[in-house]
């Protein structure tokens, strides 16, 4: 690849009814600007991945960039949308523009404020990630479209309750230990598998603890050409970089396979000469738990039907074979749409340059991330290696 991670930052997500899309914005691009040990003025473009969809009134977003610093004038801004992997592809912009030769210094922002929303409209603005023609009578919206893909999978492959809620508990130790997370709350794993007034039904087999957070939230990156990221504090390069899109309609599809997926891993591992094991950590997208599960599958990490089994193993674990999601996932970390896939290069980046704080996975030396929009529709699939 043609680039690398020269700095980042991250707010934390949460709940901010203080904040505003703007004021989140503004934060991290500073913040990323400064930790790549560069000025406003090196920055040669701008990308901003915001997913809105009625979450925020202020639809034209762009130049809200550039209220960072005012030498950030008449630089080129451009907002990209992909569903829940928006923020992936404002990576993939930005790496295109370097290829390319046309910048250096490509400023990659995401960011979403959801929580300000009321939760009726919550629902709505994220059904529209999904086939309106087939999905949209659904009950309890998206959270209902993976409830289909959880029952569909039980069907084939047996009741997988144990294993979620495994899921959810490692997730949830995981994210105590990242400051950024939402939530960083140890709940255990008889918590996360027995049903409760805490704990409901929201849809199908799925209980509270297999869903998301819904968060306000944003990240930044800096992406560097080769060259100049040689120069830079540190640098982090992109092995790979796939994006494989899939039909919408979940009815052109065998659902519980995740084929975007596994073709983006296989593509992914390919033009990045290294195979699964030879990755550190995994950062994944567990909007749900049982995307987690039939990742694992598409990943190639466990043959189909078997995701549950090695969630029960241990080996995605902190301290397994191949740590998942050692942020906490989305599952604690929080899912402000657009700022999830710049969040989880900025926490890889973090890790392999060793400053992941209580995080940390010991000796990181490559580090894979999954990011997908819709029901594996928009699959995104990045190894990552430190080179400064």
């Amino acid at each position: 690849m043609a680039a690398c991670i020269t700095g980042w930052a991250h707010s934390q997500f949460g709940k901010w009814p203080d904040e505003t899309v703007e004021s989140l914005i503004v934060g991290v691009a500073r913040q990323a600007i400064e930790h790549a040990g560069l000025e406003p003025t090196d920055i040669d473009e701008i990308v901003l991945g915001h997913f809105n969809a009625g979450f925020s009134k202020q639809d034209f977003t762009a130049s809200l960039v550039l209220q960072a610093d005012d030498t950030l004038r008449f630089k080129p801004a451009t907002r990209v949308e992909n569903a829940c992997a928006t923020g992936s592809a404002a990576i993939h912009q930005g790496l295109k523009t370097i290829k390319a030769g046309d910048a250096k210094n490509v400023l990659v922002v995401g960011v979403e404020q959801m929580t300000t929303t009321p939760g009726p409209q919550i629902g709505e603005n994220l059904l529209k990630a999904s086939y309106l023609p087939e999905d949209a009578d659904i009950p309890a919206g998206f959270a209902g479209v993976f409830g289909q893909i959880a029952d569909a999978y039980f069907q084939r492959h047996g009741d997988q309750s144990d294993a979620l809620a495994a899921l959810a508990a490692k997730n949830h130790k995981n994210g105590v230990g990242n400051p950024y997370a939402q939530m960083r709350k140890d709940l255990g794993y008889e918590f996360c598998r027995n049903e409760s007034d805490k704990n409901p039904f929201v849809a199908g087999p799925l209980k509270r603890t297999d869903c998301s957070l819904v968060s306000d939230g944003a990240a930044a990156i800096v992406l560097t050409d080769i060259e100049s990221a040689m120069q830079a504090p540190r640098a982090v390069l992109f092995r790979a970089a796939e994006h494989v899109q899939d039909f919408l309609p979940m009815s052109k599809r065998d659902i519980i396979l995740f084929e975007g997926c596994k073709i983006g891993w296989q593509k992914a591992l390919k033009n990045a000469g290294v195979a699964l094991d030879d990755l550190s950590f995994v950062e994944t997208h567990d909007c749900f738990t049982i995307a987690e599960l039939i990742e694992y599958e598409a990943m190639g990490l466990a043959k189909p039907g078997e995701g549950g089994a090695l969630a029960l193993s241990g080996e995605t674990q902190k301290e397994g074979r191949l740590p998942v999601n050692p942020s906490g996932g989305l599952k604690a970390k929080g899912h402000p749409i657009g700022a999830t896939g710049v969040s989880m290069h900025a926490l890889t980046a973090m890790q392999l340059c060793n400053e992941a704080g209580d995080i940390q996975i010991a000796d990181a030396k490559l580090g894979g991330i999954f990011n997908m929009g819709g029901a594996a529709v928009a699959n995104y699939v990045s190894i990552m290696e430190r080179v400064r």
